[in-house]
């Protein structure tokens, strides 16, 4: 049988109309986070019904712990992605594979030697640090452990996608990402209430269902990319063994995205025990794992999809030498996000209990405090898509430690700090702390687009030796 013939980089993102170029890596990303949130909507939903709040909860306090990990790990995918979107814009492909292969064995080799080993020893301090109750605890042990130990599937799927979107190519990652939530969806069927001589796992089946459905589609790509059949492909290349100055340069431009994740997700977790702290503890945190988590990820899984849009025509344009259409590709990502946060938007004001009725949640005091929160929601939507916008465009550029200094202004002095204010002044309540994440979402937006016009992006050099010079 012949070998698949290579395939090219998409040129028109580099010399076609704009808003076009951003709307074409945008929408399948956006339907992909889409589809692929639903596995997250169906954890939720069967686990809420099948096992009740406190597993919502501990899904929920699992996932926004185990991101504070992952996103740190898996940070080199940022450097990785300024890199390759710099190649491809220049047209050099084979730098773009050298630069995917090194952040590949980089991955695998973080996934295996350190989230694996750190995670599962860490669990009981780490769910002990937000405050989880008895039961949400029981809940998120197994799960949070299943997914520490099993995660290079999900580090593997998420290289690949950033990869593949930096080249310009992003309906590869939306088959991937399909085919990897109907296979999680089927075993969650029947894993979390038990079908047959198979008993109830509740959310140990949740988190046995996600690590198998993104291990299998992980070595599915592997195997692709080894026999050169993408865009992106590791067959042919000069040498399989570390190129540490590539490496040194995936972590310079990574590493402040990492620590900019870990600070955003330790706010996360920070705000978790805030909300721990309240006399409706567990009802507060079940309320926020499905209005914010869930239902509010609507608008974040099409705005993460934007902001990938937006870096890839950014990085792209700037590697061709074009900045001046790098600087329209943000502009071009946040008004396609500013009308569907206004369609969500409108959604969670004028539904609520429709939506949450999906998550068990019908009546109950839990219903009303996520009732609640949608509604504040609704309004920071439209902070959230413009800033996210701006700082994908700022990363893929090589600004990576801009949005590191805003998030920390914006994810952990704003909220966190309204939040520790009230509570030593007062009573804290559910509506201070919905207040305080808008204020953040807010201040993120401004100062995202204030450092992007500034345009200090424009001078930022990649110091690699290409193969096309």
């Amino acid at each position: 049988m012949a070998a698949p013939a290579p395939r090219k980089l998409d040129r028109s993102i580099v010399e076609g109309p704009i808003p076009a170029a951003v709307w074409r890596i945008a929408w399948p990303t956006m339907v992909q986070n889409m589809i692929g949130g639903l596995q997250g909507v169906i954890d939720h939903a069967m686990v809420g019904q099948f096992v009740g709040f406190a597993a919502n909860a501990g899904i929920g306090v699992s996932w926004q712990i185990f991101l504070v990990v992952m996103v740190f790990v898996s940070s080199l995918f940022t450097g990785m992605g300024v890199l390759a979107a710099r190649f491809a814009g220049a047209g050099d492909l084979k730098m773009v594979n050298e630069t995917v292969y090194q952040a590949f064995i980089t991955a695998a080799a973080l996934s295996f030697l350190v989230l694996a080993p750190v995670g599962y020893f860490a669990t009981p301090w780490l769910l002990g640090l937000v405050n989880a109750t008895e039961a949400v605890r029981h809940e998120a042990t197994p799960f949070l452990r299943i997914m520490f130990t099993c995660s290079v599937g999900m580090m593997l799927f998420f290289m690949l996608g950033g990869a593949m979107r930096a080249a310009g190519d992003a309906k590869t990652p939306l088959r991937l990402g399909v085919t990897m939530t109907v296979l999680n969806i089927c075993l969650n069927v029947v894993l979390i209430p038990g079908i047959g001589p198979i008993p109830r796992l509740g959310t140990t089946g949740a988190a046995m269902g996600t690590t198998i459905a993104s291990a299998s589609v992980g070595l599915f790509a592997v195997r692709q990319l080894f026999t050169g059949a993408w865009v992106i492909s590791f067959k042919g290349l000069p040498s399989y063994k570390p190129d540490w100055e590539i490496i040194r340069q995936l972590f310079k431009f990574g590493l402040p995205t990492g620590v900019q994740g870990v600070a955003m997700n330790v706010a996360g977790v920070l705000l978790l025990r805030f909300i721990g702290s309240l006399t409706l503890s567990a009802e507060s945190q079940a309320a926020w794992t499905v209005s914010y988590t869930e239902l509010f990820s609507f608008i974040t899984w099409t705005s993460v999809g934007l902001m990938g849009a937006a870096a890839t025509v950014a990085g792209q344009n700037l590697g061709a030498g074009h900045p001046d259409r790098a600087a329209g590709a943000a502009a071009a990502a946040a008004r396609i996000g500013i009308f569907v946060a206004a369609f969500f938007g409108a959604l969670y004001l004028i539904m609520p209990r429709v939506l949450l009725s999906v998550f068990g949640m019908r009546t109950g005091i839990q219903s009303d405090i996520a009732v609640e929160l949608l509604r504040y929601l609704a309004l920071s939507g439209f902070f959230i898509t413009v800033a996210l916008s701006y700082t994908g465009a700022l990363q893929r550029t090589g600004d990576t430690r801009s949005p590191l200094v805003i998030s920390i202004i914006s994810q952990i002095i704003v909220p966190l700090g309204t939040c520790f204010v009230i509570q030593e002044t007062g009573t804290l309540q559910p509506h201070h702390i919905w207040t305080a994440v808008v204020c953040g979402h807010l201040t993120r937006a401004v100062l995202s687009v204030t450092r992007f016009r500034q345009g200090k992006w424009r001078a930022i050099e990649v110091k690699l030796h290409s193969s096309a010079a």
